[in-house]
């Protein structure tokens, strides 16, 4: 019975460590923004909206602004 308790409380033990393990990737720092030019409004009603870097499998990936 105590057996059964040692491999019990050590199986236990060895999975509560285990379970703070979390591997997360580390990006770069992400570059400072491009300064854009905002072209002339298409129209009445439109917004602009900024440009912003997004994560791309392993680099930081500029995504341009535009009118919505």
């Amino acid at each position: 019975m105590l057996r059964i308790f040692k491999t019990t409380l050590v199986a236990t033990l060895m999975a509560a460590s285990l379970a703070g393990c979390i591997v997360e990737p580390v990006h770069p720092r992400r570059p400072p923004p491009i300064v854009e030019v905002v072209p002339v409004m298409p129209g009445p009603g439109y917004h602009w909206v900024a440009g912003h870097y997004r994560w791309g499998g392993n680099q930081w990936l500029w995504v341009p602004g535009h009118w919505r």
